[in-house]
């Protein structure tokens, strides 16, 4: 029997201060770590807080780790399980809807980010606040993961106008008000650090530190990366699909001006064979060009289709704690 996601609505009782959304998908050798090290932090921290695992289709005994955390700690610790794997950002989605506390951090289960970190968060949340991001200063990831992680932090400060070093970092606090109105947006694919910008007045982020995974595999490949470049792109911005028209108007110029070249060179000179190639050299960049474009135009095509079937973004199969 599967439950739609509007079934996790936090209920309105006994509200904690504190509640932590953690994504999890195949880490069974790092939950319990994760689960010890996250309840003595928090503990410290406040005597009001909940930990919200959301179990985004996993494979392995993640799910019976976490319902064994439940058992162990029934007030503290809840837990969301989909009926297959739906992505980290709307696994966060259903740990925004079911979250009850006036502040909500995300944290991913991997340990790469310490939990240690997130009262330094909390700390710089009190300052005023809305948002506070965590910043990785020293990665512990490899090159082809820091490459396309550096694009889309300076793409995200040019479309977004909030300068931040690392929108990828998952460590992250936001106040009650941020949460209620992205909880409101019905978007099937979203990036929730830029959608977080916009219900933000006061934004910042904290270094934070960044531990190499010692357990496990990541999850997100080079081409998850890339579609999730792809998400944001297409869904906070026309930017992309406006330079492919700039840059189609300007080649068309060139085209004509280079039209209008090869006649008048025609006139002057005579008919000529040696440019054939160089001729066919433009026409594969022109061929290129156009299905780049078109490939552009589909990316914004797919997500209207996604958006007009209104399916919902995840599924609960299991919940406890509620």
């Amino acid at each position: 029997m599967t439950e739609p996601c509007e079934s996790v609505a936090p209920d309105s009782r006994d509200k904690p201060f504190l509640s932590v959304v953690i994504p999890v998908f195949n880490e069974e050798e790092n939950l319990p770590e994760l689960g010890r090290r996250l309840l003595a932090t928090l503990t410290a921290l406040s005597d009001s807080f909940e930990i919200i695992f959301v179990d985004d289709g996993s494979l392995d005994r993640s799910w019976e780790i976490i319902f064994q955390l439940h058992q162990e700690n029934p007030q503290q610790v809840r837990g969301l399980q989909f009926i297959r794997n739906f992505g980290q950002h709307p696994a966060i989605f259903a740990g925004f809807q079911a979250a009850r506390g006036e502040v909500i951090v995300t944290l991913d289960a991997d340990l790469q980010n310490p939990p240690e970190e997130i009262p330094k968060l909390v700390a710089k949340l009190a300052e005023g606040y809305d948002t506070v991001g965590g910043w990785r200063e020293v990665r512990r990831d490899s090159f082809f993961r820091r490459l396309p992680s550096a694009f889309i932090n300076w793409l995200m400060s040019k479309v977004t106008g909030v300068h931040l070093h690392d929108y990828g970092c998952m460590l992250r606090a936001y106040r009650r008000e941020v949460i209620d109105s992205i909880n409101q947006c019905q978007e099937s694919t979203s990036f929730i650090p830029a959608l977080a910008n916009i219900y933000a007045r006061r934004i910042t982020e904290v270094p934070v530190h960044h531990a190499e995974r010692t357990r496990g595999q990541s999850k997100y490949s080079l081409v998850k990366l890339i579609r999730l470049n792809f998400d944001f792109m297409t869904g906070f911005s026309h930017l992309p699909i406006h330079a492919v028209g700039i840059l189609g108007l300007v080649i068309a110029l060139l085209g004509l001006g280079f039209g209008l070249f090869l006649m008048l060179r025609r006139l002057w000179v005579g008919p000529e064979v040696e440019g054939v190639f160089t001729l066919f050299a433009i026409l594969f960049v022109f061929a290129g060009l156009q299905m780049f474009g078109l490939a552009l135009i589909g990316e914004y095509v797919g997500r209207i289709y996604r958006e007009v079937r209104q399916r919902p973004r995840f599924v609960v199969r299991e919940e406890v704690g509620n």
